[in-house]
């Protein structure tokens, strides 16, 4: 069993999403343990991007923190070697292509793999250009890892086929952040996905509070927040970890 199976063998995973660096990289690893601690099934973390274009105010926000506090994508690898000591549930980064081919393609790919990160999500990439990435993530054993979109249509059914690691199946249209309610018909994406692959698929966008995850785990494999979660550290800074596991443990426990 891959390692970002294991988040979905126990029943249906919560996925939060962290943006590293914000406040700072202490902050991070803090977050991380309590998240782990407080039942996180896998851990999505942001590499910061001065363009992130699939995020919505409160991650734009959350970026440029990281990036005005100095955090350097050497420093975020040095990041997950550290967690590594004594975290062991799976680890994927979230960023945009410019960031890893600034810091050349293989050399990121191959310290995903060395450093433990399991896998990669790189919105900006569509299905149709993965190739100018695949070949290195399959290389190295990092699990590039396909997004589904209410707008991919007839292509969900290809998309589902190719993909690795698991599916981040996108709930809305436009860029992440919380919503009062979530009105696609999620169910029939799912439906295609589940035709054409035993991949495991989780919901992410818009997600923030337990009744909304439980219903979206209910229709998937499991759901993934960001915004909220990015919130409470913009809230709460240097003092973030211990409200975040509470949070974490809320929506888990919704989730059981």
């Amino acid at each position: 069993m891959n390692n970002i199976a294991k988040a979905f063998a126990g029943g249906k995973a919560f996925i939060p999403f962290i943006t590293c660096g914000d406040p700072d990289l202490d902050t991070t690893a803090a977050v991380v343990r309590e998240a782990v601690k407080n039942g996180a099934d896998l851990i999505e973390l942001g590499i910061p991007f001065s363009d992130p274009t699939a995020e919505g105010p409160v991650i734009q926000a959350a970026n440029l923190r990281a990036l005005n506090g100095g955090v350097k994508t050497d420093r975020i690898f040095q990041l997950v070697r550290e967690l590594r000591t004594d975290v062991d549930v799976p680890m994927v980064f979230m960023t945009y292509a410019n960031v890893v081919y600034s810091y050349g393609a293989e050399k990121f790919i191959s310290t995903c793999a060395d450093t433990g990160i399991d896998g990669l999500i790189l919105p900006d990439i569509p299905y149709e250009e993965k190739d100018e990435f695949l070949p290195l993530c399959r290389r190295y054993g990092v699990a590039l890892i396909s997004l589904i979109a209410p707008t991919s249509a007839n292509r969900i059914g290809m998309i589902a086929k190719d993909a690795e690691g698991f599916i981040y199946l996108v709930s809305s249209l436009g860029v992440t952040g919380v919503r009062s309610e979530i009105n696609t018909d999620l169910d029939s994406i799912v439906g295609i996905i589940r035709q054409n692959t035993d991949v495991p698929c989780a919901i992410g966008f818009g997600i923030s509070t337990p009744e909304q995850a439980k219903k979206m785990a209910d229709i998937s494999d499991g759901a993934i927040v960001g915004s909220a979660i990015v919130k409470l550290l913009a809230q709460y800074g240097k003092d973030a970890p211990k409200h975040v596991g509470a949070y974490v443990k809320e929506m888990k426990d919704a989730l059981r």
